[in-house]
């Protein structure tokens, strides 16, 4: 038998070396942001060098997908160069490649999760996740309940869809259904600050029964001793600010360690959300003052602020302040605007920014112009734009906004035109949604 030795090692070691210096290769491409193609290329290189093919080489390529650009075409041709390596009955790489479908098109991940031979708990909440940003609930709970284990992950994600979509109490009873339930080694599922984080978040619009269950969360956080990191104590931060206790939210602020943009923003929303338009500028200068640079949601509660506190000049001046960031204006900063100069009597201006703005107005803009019209008896006003609210509104969605220019027509004296609308109502079975909040407690 003949041994071969290169630099006295033996050449199997050698190859060794070579082989996993591939893998290694298109991990570091992948990992980098700025070069996802560098990945794809070495990978093709492999192909063209007949160097073999390990799972690592296919992953660490498949991870390169989340920085690239939208390109399904790329995806099938390396789903198909798998099927022929025969790497596609491998759980593991399926698995990836299933997440890389889900998070480009999802009919695609169907019909690769209906062909797995093989799947993992990873694999079903890959889908469950997925239909659950479809905002197709029932088919992710029909999948939860199909699955035959559920790790922690699992309930993560089915509680996430849950209290994402508002429907606070199914996920709070997932909640405590998955407390109550143990694992494959029999031990009781413990949550983490995955778990957690959309409960707090539907717990700020929750009011004082969303208070109680986010201060139980708080306290088990500290009973396990969980660092506050900036993830997790920002759900702090706007589970309290959000109840109205902007107190604890500083306090929170305070002790976490290091924050960045979304804590800042979570602290300034919450503050003006709930009235405290004052605190909530504060809050912005002294962000301004830590360099940290503000994004558009932060400059939505900003606006907001200004316009809870009735701050025209203060809007006017954070409304420009918007080019000097770089951040272009949503049609959101401009509902602030119209908001803003309609509840201060600026009917005038507040119909310019409508007319100037680079957006089509939809229907809640009109909204509230028009009920700072009412507020302001400025019925000239209102009938300039009615005609264009009436060719938006959808009967079955926009109630409110019917019977606001129905009030707008009884306050005008035009018994005509109310007795006409409330007519179209009727034979258009038009409803308004019932108003319901909940009571919030300076005591709890």
């Amino acid at each position: 038998m003949i041994h071969c030795y290169i630099n006295n090692r033996p050449w199997n070691s050698l190859f060794k070396v070579h082989f996993n210096s591939w893998a290694f290769a298109i991990r570091e491409a992948a990992a980098s942001s700025s070069s996802p193609l560098k990945a794809l290329q070495i990978y093709s290189r492999m192909q063209r060098q007949s160097v073999p093919f390990d799972s690592f080489s296919i992953l660490f390529a498949l991870k390169s997908f989340t920085h690239l650009p939208h390109n399904i075409n790329i995806i099938r041709h390396l789903h198909a160069h798998l099927l022929k390596l025969g790497f596609a009955a491998n759980v593991y790489v399926a698995s990836c490649l299933l997440s890389v479908y889900a998070s480009r098109d999802f009919r695609d991940a169907c019909i690769l999760f209906d062909e797995m031979p093989a799947r993992n708990s990873v694999t079903w909440n890959i889908m469950i996740t997925g239909y659950s940003r479809l905002g197709d609930i029932a088919t992710a709970r029909i999948l939860f309940d199909t699955m035959p284990l559920r790790d922690l992950s699992s309930w993560s994600a089915i509680i996430a869809a849950y209290m994402d979509r508002s429907l606070w109490f199914p996920g709070l009873a997932l909640f405590r259904e998955m407390i109550l339930s143990r694992n494959v080694n029999d031990e009781c599922l413990k949550p983490d600050q995955l778990t957690l984080g959309p409960i707090l978040a539907g717990c700020g619009r929750m009011g004082s029964v969303g208070l109680a269950l986010g201060k139980s969360i708080h306290c088990f956080a500290i009973k396990n001793q969980w660092e506050l990191n900036v993830e997790f104590a920002t759900c702090l931060i706007d589970m309290y600010a959000k109840c109205g206790f902007l107190k604890n939210a500083c306090l929170i602020f305070s002790m976490m360690k290091g924050n960045n943009v979304v804590a800042w923003t979570a602290l300034i929303c919450g503050a003006a959300q709930t009235g405290y338009g004052q605190e909530a500028l504060r809050i912005f200068e002294n962000m301004r003052e830590a360099s940290v640079k503000p994004n558009e949601l932060t400059f939505t509660g900003i606006l907001t602020a200004c316009v809870q506190a009735g701050l025209v000049d203060e809007g006017r001046r954070n409304f420009r302040m918007l080019q000097q960031y770089g951040v272009r204006p949503t049609i959101q900063h401009y509902g602030c605007m119209v908001d803003l100069f309609g509840k201060a009597g600026l009917l005038g201006e507040a119909y310019e920014v409508i007319n100037t703005m680079p957006f089509e107005p939809n229907v809640v803009i009109w909204g509230s112009f028009l009920s700072s019209c009412k507020l302001h008896r400025q019925f000239q006003m209102a009938e300039k734009v009615i005609d264009k609210v009436m060719r938006l509104v959808r009967p079955e969605n926009d109630g409110g906004v019917y019977s606001l220019i129905s009030d707008l027509y009884v306050l005008s004296g035009n018994w005509s035109e109310v007795e006409r609308l409330r007519k179209l109502m009727l034979s258009q079975n038009v409803r308004k949604v019932r108003g319901s909040s909940f009571i919030g407690s300076k005591f709890m």
